[in-house]
C-alpha cells in the first residue's frame, strides 16, 4: 500500500488536503506515518533518512519502493494518477494559469515566510538544525512576506479563487500557509481583507478539518 510519511506543518497538511480533494482515504487508499518533528523524530531515523537523506516531510513511499518528496511534485504525481477531480487544470493552458499562481506565492512569500519564522519565532526549534539567519534579517524577510501577503490580496479582488474560477492548487496552498502561520501565532497583514474572506470560505471544505486536528 502506499505510505504517506507525515507531521506537523504546512506541506504534509498541504498533501493531506489534497489526497482528501482527490476523495483518498487514509486507511483504505494509504496509511499515514505520522512522525514528531519537535522531538526531531524524522531526523533521527536512520531508514527514513537512508530513503530521504533531506530528512525532509512529507514523503510518499509507493508500493514498488518509490518514494516522492516536496509537497508541490507529490500533488502532481497524484494529480495524474488520479485525474478527477481535476486540481491542476484540464488543458495545458489550465495548467501553466495554475502553476503561475503556485510558483509565485512559493517564491515571493513562502521563501521569505519560512525563513523569517526559523530565525525569529521558530529559532529555538530550528537553530540547532539547520542554517538560519540573523533575527533582524528574519524580522526583514517577515516583512518582505506580508508585503507580498498585501499584494496577493489585491489580486484576489472580490473573488475566492486564484486560478479558473473554481478550486485549485493555486487556492490549496495558499490557504494551507496562512493556516500554518495561525498556528504559530501569526495574523494576516493589515490590509487583506480579501484574503481572510477567502480563507473563512475554504474553512467550510471538507478537507479543511485537517486544521482542526492534534498532531
Amino acid at each position: 500500500m502506499t505510505k504517506l510519511h507525515s507531521s506537523l506543518g504546512p506541506n504534509p497538511r498541504l498533501v493531506r488536503m489534497f489526497m482528501v480533494e482527490k476523495g483518498l482515504e487514509e486507511g483504505k487508499d494509504f496509511e499515514r506515518i505520522h512522525y514528531d518533528i519537535i522531538s526531531g523524530e524524522n531526523r533521527k531515523d536512520a531508514e527514513y533518512n537512508r530513503r530521504n537523506p533531506q530528512g525532509t516531510l512529507p514523503m510518499l513511499e509507493l508500493g514498488e519502493g518509490t518514494a516522492l518528496t516536496e509537497s508541490w511534485p507529490i500533488c502532481e504525481y497524484l494529480e495524474e494518477v488520479h485525474p478527477q477531480p481535476n486540481l491542476f487544470g484540464e488543458t495545458a493552458t489550465e495548467r501553466a494559469e495554475v502553476r503561475k499562481w503556485a510558483r509565485l506565492f512559493d517564491q515571493e512569500i513562502v521563501v521569505p515566510m519560512t525563513m523569517g519564522f526559523r530565525a525569529t519565532g521558530g529559532r529555538p526549534m530550528f537553530e540547532p538544525r539547520m542554517s538560519v539567519v540573523s533575527e533582524s534579517a528574519g524580522s526583514e524577510l517577515t516583512d518582505m512576506a506580508n508585503g507580498k501577503w498585501r499584494q496577493f490580496d489585491a489580486l484576489l479582488g472580490d473573488k475566492n479563487h486564484f486560478a479558473l474560477g473554481r478550486f485549485t492548487f493555486a487556492d490549496l496552498i495558499v490557504f494551507c500557509f496562512a493556516n500554518f502561520g495561525f498556528t504559530v501565532g501569526w495574523k494576516l497583514p493589515e490590509g487583506t481583507d480579501n484574503l481572510g474572506r477567502f480563507i473563512e470560505t475554504h474553512n467550510q471544505r471538507e478537507s479543511a478539518a485537517i486544521w482542526q486536528q492534534s498532531e
